[in-house]
């Protein structure tokens, strides 16, 4: 993801230039001190994500985003928590408290949903990402992502030669890795359609794995994206 920083304090800065060139998946393509220099980018340059800074010179971060029509994805940052509400009713990713440690930014930029991926680039798949799986942030490839299953209050992320439990639901893996690399088969499955080797009308086959059941309610939509129309 194509990413910019908004941020008047050089620390700062430094800091998140710092997680975004450990972040394999973002690309830092701009760095501005206050919002009125990032307008002017934003006019002719397209980018994923803003890390926006909400106490700005000229103008805050805030007014900022408000005057844009179709915003980036957006985390804001500030070392004020008072803010946080307004924050959320203009439909932001997620507010880092400064300061904030690596391992939030991470749970932060993985809350970016996949539309925000920029056709142009490089197939999503080749992308990797951050999962937190109980103590610890573990970076995985996108293609080697079997499939995903949810597990009472966790998910199983099913890669070929092992698998990682994570807290976060089912819906949140569709929608933040989702798009064109996963579909939703079953109540409890989604499956990395690069991965799938058979489809039958109950069930798909991916590598080292038990069949995964096609639930009634997908079939249509399983049908519709993975069977060639002249098949069917």
């Amino acid at each position: 993801m194509k990413c910019i920083i908004i941020e008047d304090q050089p620390p700062a800065q430094r800091v998140l230039k710092k997680y975004i060139e450990d972040y394999d998946s973002l690309e830092l393509v701009g760095t501005f001190g206050d919002a009125i220099q990032a307008l002017e980018f934003l006019k002719s340059n397209a980018v994923d994500l803003m890390f926006l800074d909400i106490h700005l010179p000229k103008l805050s971060g805030i007014d900022f985003l408000k005057t844009l029509q179709n915003p980036p994805s957006v985390i804001l940052t500030t070392a004020y928590p008072d803010f946080a509400l307004e924050s959320y009713e203009l439909d932001v990713v997620d507010y880092l408290l400064k300061p904030f440690s690596f391992s939030r930014f991470v749970k932060a930029v993985s809350k970016v949903p996949a539309k925000s991926l920029d056709p142009a680039q490089d197939d999503p798949k080749d992308h990797s990402i951050f999962i937190k799986s109980g103590y610890e942030h573990i970076k995985i490839n996108l293609r080697d992502i079997q499939f995903i299953k949810a597990d009472n209050d966790y998910t199983e992320i099913i890669l070929k030669d092992k698998k990682y439990l994570s807290s976060e639901s089912l819906k949140y893996w569709l929608d933040t890795i989702g798009g064109q690399t996963m579909i939703r088969v079953h109540k409890s499955y989604i499956v990395n359609i690069e991965n799938i080797k058979k489809v039958s009308s109950t069930s798909i086959k991916v590598d080292h794995a038990d069949d995964i059941p096609i639930g009634r309610a997908f079939k249509d939509e399983v049908i519709r994206r993975l069977i060639p129309s002249d098949s069917k």
